[in-house]
């Protein structure tokens, strides 16, 4: 049976008459005529009672329109939703964080903002470190991701930086750095601690072998003040290295969004002016990816990336 069967008979019913029918359907009286008798032959029922001024359903033909008109419906319904999904309207969408980028309070905003402008779109989150995030976007598993430093940039990926923002030297409660004696408190907070200052300190990295992202930098700042950087442990989450320091085994250099997690065991204090080190909050996608929920993502992320910098709080994106 085909689909436009039902709507001839329904349009049958509703008229009570073939000629009328016929007209409202824009085809001629005679073929649908024929339409309607093979339908009836393939049910092997008769729908119609036929009479001199028209046609009248038969108890079948009440029991089949019922039907007639919940398939209809339903395909009406269908044909609405696939048009939602043909404009990004609804639908998946795959968005991959690191720890970090999680931690940033952009990043609840931006999620925020696309539930509420995009209802019938799902959000499916994934955490991850930055090369795993990079990669699942580039086969195609995530559709864009919230990264910090990018550890790969394959040719058919765009990484855009949306904000950037100070980092932090993490320290243990009770690290002679952390406490307040060590340096004046005024009114602009704790003293700020020059890379040289951490010269004898342990290290905890967030890197993967090969990729060492944001901390590739600070690497690379410590050997120019020349030392390189005891490493106590390398670790593939910003957070687990946060547990680490609330542990006493280090210290780390983290985003200053970070700040205040274990406030009871961590101290973080600012790296001195002058020291090239921030951290930027970057967005990944495949640059061919124009349309969809994912392209309304990218859209309020961005937006939500100006109105976040017009705010001021984490200044401009360089």
């Amino acid at each position: 049976m085909e689909f436009r069967h039902l709507r001839y008979f329904l349009a049958v019913a509703d008229a009570g008459h073939m000629t009328r029918a016929a007209e409202r359907l824009g085809i001629q009286q005679p073929p649908l005529s024929l339409q309607i008798k093979a339908l009836e032959a393939e049910l092997g029922v008769a729908l119609f009672q036929r009479h001199p001024k028209g046609v009248a359903l038969t108890d079948a033909g009440h029991q089949f329109e019922q039907e007639a008109r919940r398939l209809v419906d339903e395909m009406a319904a269908m044909q609405g939703r696939m048009a939602r999904v043909a404009r990004g309207e609804l639908g998946v969408l795959n968005v991959g964080f690191t720890s970090s980028a999680a931690a940033h309070a952009f990043t609840p905003e931006a999620l925020r903002a696309c539930r509420r402008a995009w209802p019938g779109i799902t959000l499916a989150i994934r955490e991850d470190h930055a090369a795993g995030i990079t990669e699942a976007v580039a086969s195609g598993r995530l559709h864009c991701g919230l990264i910090r430093v990018p550890v790969s940039q394959p040719d058919h990926l765009s990484f855009e930086v949306l904000l950037r923002e100070p980092v932090l030297v993490a320290l243990p409660v009770d690290h002679p750095l952390a406490d307040p004696a060590s340096g004046s408190v005024g009114r602009r907070g704790p003293r700020a601690l020059a890379l040289t200052e951490l010269r004898q300190e342990d290290f905890i990295l967030v890197r993967q072998p090969g990729a060492p992202g944001l901390y590739a930098n600070l690497l690379a700042l410590c050997e120019a003040q020349g030392f390189r950087p005891r490493i106590a442990a390398e670790v593939e989450r910003m957070v687990t290295s946060l547990n680490l320091v609330a542990a006493g085994v280090g210290i780390a250099v983290v985003p200053a969004s970070m700040n205040g997690l274990h406030p009871q065991a961590v101290v973080y204090r600012p790296l001195a002016d002058g020291t090239p080190l921030d951290a930027p909050l970057t967005l990944v996608y495949r640059t061919a990816e124009a349309s969809g929920p994912a392209a309304h993502f990218l859209k309020i992320v961005r937006d939500t990336a100006r109105r976040y910098q017009a705010r001021g709080r984490k200044g401009p994106t360089r």
